[in-house]
């Protein structure tokens, strides 16, 4: 499979949108994406960009993965990388695309002088955990991922 490497650009955002979609599906989630392709490109591209997306493109054009990085700030470490979300298209998978990506965010996060680089993984999803697991990743036994949804947020501030 003859594949690249690239950073993103605002014109690949209608064809990353749908491998989000693919992703939402796959985690089970399929209604749950809300952000759209204007989204994507007003917030990741511009003066003051919110991300930073690398992409897996085929000779003949078509995205087949994808890896969205942001910094983020740690307390104790200082700047860190966050990788959002790799999604490599399912019939792709196995191909050494999501490898490829992953790297691509490790070299990102060295070149940017990063002391961390961190993610979430669902604990169901075995191939993911094995992956990361194997290319020496540590998974953070005690921690739990803490969301206040549109929702709540609204209820919450709205109480006090």
């Amino acid at each position: 499979m003859d594949y690249i490497i690239r950073e993103g650009v605002a014109g690949d955002m209608p064809q990353v949108l749908q491998l989000i979609k693919e992703l939402a599906v796959f985690e089970k989630e399929p209604d749950a994406v809300e952000v759209t392709v204007d989204d994507l490109v007003k917030e990741g591209f511009g003066n003051k960009p919110l991300f930073h997306c690398f992409v897996a493109e085929t000779a003949v054009g078509e995205i087949v993965g994808l890896a969205l990085v942001y910094f983020r700030f740690s307390t104790w470490k200082g700047r860190t990388v966050h990788l959002e979300d790799l999604i490599v298209r399912e019939s792709m998978r196995g191909s050494g695309i999501g490898m490829a990506l992953y790297k691509r965010v490790m070299q990102y996060g060295k070149e940017k002088g990063v002391k961390r680089v961190e993610w979430n993984v669902l604990d169901w999803n075995t191939p993911a955990v094995n992956f990361y697991l194997k290319s020496g990743a540590k998974i953070l036994e005690g921690w739990q991922v803490v969301q206040m949804d549109e929702q709540g947020l609204q209820a919450f501030v709205s109480k006090n």
